[in-house]
């Protein structure tokens, strides 16, 4: 907070000396915010980092920001300058503040919706957006995605389980959004890996239409494996359904089992196999973060670290003052951070190194590396 220091010097007969001006008390007052642009910058770009500060998000948002601001001290990046928006309180009124103060580049917002806000005010002063959110529906013009995309998750799962000799795909997908894709990319994913899909249930959101959707799912045959498209403890409800197959199906998980933790813990998921981005370098992360905020960070709090990384090495060529060199982001070599290996499309769609892990008793084991780097 600001101090501020005022003297009063009093009113004394010409015939006596004056006394020295008494200084009144130091009082604290809140730091107004700047009403137009913050003061230039002359040896940094400005970045905006927005996230979610109050509200039901605001622990994700303040740990992704965390992890943005740990990655700038690790890397001593001393081109660019990063400021935080609350998108809690209206994303586009949380934008055009960012833009007003001279940021070149959004990273954020975390929810789909605040892109969709966000992307039209950022793309009429040709700002680039790296999105944490994982909505392929918003990429491009843009806007790149850098969560992990669920199709991605699901296609190098129906590869491993292809190629460990499944040939019969089942699956369990919720209702809605998310649901609809999963579906859509396990057809795709069973048809590029040379195998069949055995059926397909979905079911709402209670615990018994998801078993019911599972017992629907049994009787219509043998499956190899089976696809709950749903986090780890929710289908940890339905698994015990789905292994009464004869002979049992191996269990498939999505991405969204890569942010719970202790699955091991869940008797049902032991023999799952899913794919995420790889968790060698994550425990490093994750100390060095709690050593410096005294708590663990969320697990997606990673895409704040990783975007910062790469906008540091994009921003060795990004003159002070300057558009932010877009185009840098189109890199087929890609980028390394704390989740392995990305690259970004053209369409906007990062796509990741993933690795394939299982659920055993006393932890994870990895079936299948991620890859190092792209072709």
């Amino acid at each position: 907070m600001a101090l501020l220091s005022v003297a009063i010097a009093g009113c004394v007969p010409r015939s006596r000396p004056a006394p020295p001006p008494t200084p009144e008390p130091e009082v604290e007052r809140e730091p107004e915010r700047p009403t137009g642009r913050l003061p230039a910058d002359e040896t940094r770009n400005r970045v905006a980092v927005l996230v979610p500060l109050t509200g039901p998000n605001a622990r994700l948002g303040q740990s992704i920001l965390n992890a943005a601001n740990l990655a700038l001290l690790d890397t001593g990046g001393q081109r660019i300058r990063i400021t935080a928006y609350d998108t809690a309180r209206g994303a586009a009124a949380a934008a055009n503040e960012a833009i007003t103060d001279g940021n070149g580049l959004f990273l954020g917002p975390l929810l789909a919706a605040d892109v969709r806000a966000v992307a039209p005010i950022a793309r009429r002063e040709d700002v680039p957006v790296i999105t944490f959110s994982n909505d392929v529906s918003v990429a491009g013009d843009g806007v790149f995605v850098m969560g992990v995309n669920p199709g991605q998750s699901i296609e190098r799962v129906v590869t491993f389980a292809r190629g460990r000799g499944a040939q019969r795909f089942g699956a369990l997908v919720p209702t809605g959004t998310y649901g609809q894709r999963s579906g859509q990319a396990l057809t795709q994913a069973i048809e590029g890996a040379g195998g069949s899909l055995s059926g397909m249930q979905s079911y709402d959101g209670t615990a018994g239409n998801m078993r019911a959707a599972a017992t629907r799912l049994v009787a219509q045959g043998r499956h190899d494996a089976v696809l709950i498209a749903d986090g780890a403890q929710v289908a940890a409800q339905a698994i015990p359904v789905v292994r009464q197959s004869s002979p049992q199906p191996r269990v498939l998980g999505t991405e969204l089992w890569a942010t719970e933790g202790n699955l091991s813990a869940s008797v049902p998921l032991r023999g799952a196999w899913f794919a995420a981005p790889t968790d060698a370098n994550f425990g490093a992360f994750r100390n060095r973060y709690r050593a410096r905020y005294n708590t663990n960070p969320f697990r997606l709090a990673t895409l704040g670290y990783d975007a910062v990384l790469l906008t540091v090495r994009i921003a060795a060529n990004w003159p002070i003052g300057r558009r932010f060199p877009a185009r840098a982001l189109i890199d087929s070599t890609g980028f390394a951070g704390v989740d392995g290996a990305f690259r970004f499309s053209r369409d906007g769609l990062a796509e990741r190194a993933l690795e394939v892990r299982e659920v055993g008793a006393s932890g994870m084991t990895v079936g299948s590396p991620a890859p190092r780097g792209f072709d």
